[in-house]
């Protein structure tokens, strides 16, 4: 076996470059000139660069800060002093902000400093979602005025909400994506006494896994590398109303932790023993059928019955197709002011084909649809049949059926009669299970469930 004092030194360079890019924090060491002499695999992911794009110009001008006084790397180059978890922020060679917790620490030979090191934590992602979060939180206050629709599946859960508005209990919200869940949720919480208190949301399936915890309950200075002490979103959202959207996107590690915080209205941060209390009232959204999300294992059954004090689930627009109607006009309406056009109606056929259509992208997909449109426009003022996409043209998304309407026979009361006998066949296919008969419909079962109800009425 080949002693460490045999190896040659480019062999040792090669196994600490090898070892280097193979540990998952950013490294930097410059010589006393400021030239690169390590540049880690994980700081340049860090930085979005190469090492070659550091050798082509000095160190100072490669990186934007306004004095050398901000660059902690060359602070400790120059002062000799060791500088741990300290924030900074700068931008990288193509203008792209840069946040990191850094340690710097100075290489001294014969009393003379001959290089310097930092030691890097990426916090660039959390820095950002902080970021979004706060500019969202000022963004749009809906209330239920804004909640637009006047079918009876709609103005039931319109009331079911309001009703909720006067208390403090966890609200589940369930609905398909783009049915306007979180519209729900803002108009509970600026119905409610807590209205002047903040409102905070956050998306669970946009967070990476490894900030979830840290983003959700808070940090402990020293928690881990570069950890700074940092507030969570159930601290952040004290007196007011913290909304998780997407509940089933939250690793399943994490759950048992949340329903505990739940439970107890406390909340440590990580890596800290000590607990702090809250008041917070706590809504969650889910875009799938919870059973569903129970049964594959991404949803604990726990957490459900602790979040599902109340549930709401939002018809999705094919099941209220009588609102696309007015819907499609609140949209016209709105780009027509903020595109400065004079749009004033849709054709007759427009309309037909809007209504027509069973919108599987829901609310939000016929506003893009409006929008869409509206961008081509100058100086008309219909919007017809041939400003729309091409599938709402031709009806080619949807099955055509003929029917024999009977005299005197309204759509929605033929509708409903083909709906009532669709209902009675899959529950005879399933023998009677619930769940499987909402499957072969392709509804939640807590839709069919509201169905059956209403229809034994």
């Amino acid at each position: 076996m080949m002693k460490a004092s045999q190896m040659s030194l480019e062999t040792r360079l090669s196994i600490y470059e090898q070892l280097f890019d193979k540990l998952d924090i950013g490294i930097r060491v410059i010589d006393h000139a400021a030239h690169p002499l390590v540049y880690n695999s994980k700081m340049r992911a860090i930085e979005s660069m190469t090492f070659a794009d550091l050798t082509e110009q000095s160190f100072i001008d490669v990186f934007q800060f306004r004095n050398e006084k901000e660059s902690r790397l060359l602070q400790s180059l120059k002062d000799g002093r060791s500088i741990e978890n300290k924030k900074q922020t700068y931008f990288n060679n193509k203008g792209e902000v840069i946040t990191t917790i850094n340690h710097t620490y100075p290489f001294v030979q014969d009393g003379e400093v001959m290089a310097a090191a930092e030691v890097a934590k990426d916090v660039s992602q959390m820095e950002r979602i902080l970021r979004d979060k706060r500019t969202n939180d000022e963004g749009s206050r809906y209330q239920f005025q804004d909640l637009l629709g006047e079918s009876q599946a709609f103005t039931e859960v319109v009331e079911q909400a309001q009703r909720a508005a006067r208390t403090s209990s966890s609200v589940l919200i369930i609905g398909e994506t783009g049915t306007g869940k979180e519209l729900f949720a803002q108009s509970i919480h600026h119905q409610s006494n807590r209205e002047k208190k903040p409102f905070i949301t956050q998306n669970c399936a946009a967070l990476p896994e490894s900030l979830v915890e840290g983003i959700l309950f808070g940090t402990a200075k020293g928690a881990f590398t570069g950890a700074v002490d940092r507030p969570g979103l159930f601290e952040q959202a004290h007196g007011g109303t913290l909304l998780l959207d997407e509940i089933n996107a939250l690793p399943i590690h994490l759950q048992p932790k949340l329903l505990r915080v739940l439970q107890e209205k406390k909340v440590a941060r990580v890596g800290e023993a000590k607990e702090r209390p809250f008041d917070v009232r706590f809504m969650a959204t889910m875009n799938e059928d919870p059973i569903e999300a129970i049964a594959d294992g991404r949803l604990r059954k726990d957490l459900y019955y602790r979040l599902s004090v109340v549930s709401l689930f939002i018809p999705p627009l094919r099941e209220r197709y009588e609102d696309a109607k007015m819907l499609a006009h609140f949209f016209l309406r709105k780009y027509n002011n903020r595109f400065h056009l004079k749009v004033d109606r849709f054709s007759e056929d427009a309309i037909e084909a809007l209504e027509g259509y069973h919108w599987p992208g829901n609310v939000r997909e016929l506003e893009h649809v409006i929008e869409g449109a509206m961008n081509f426009f100058t100086d008309e003022t219909v919007l017809d049949l041939t400003h729309l996409p091409r599938y709402l043209q031709t009806g080619s998304d949807s099955e055509v059926t003929s029917i024999q309407l009977q005299k005197e026979e309204s759509l929605p009361e033929r509708l409903a009669i083909i709906e009532k006998d669709m209902i009675h066949q899959a529950i005879e296919q399933s023998n009677g299970n619930v769940t499987q008969a909402a499957k072969i419909l392709g509804i939640s079962r807590q839709r069919l469930q509201y169905k059956l109800e209403k229809y034994r009425k």
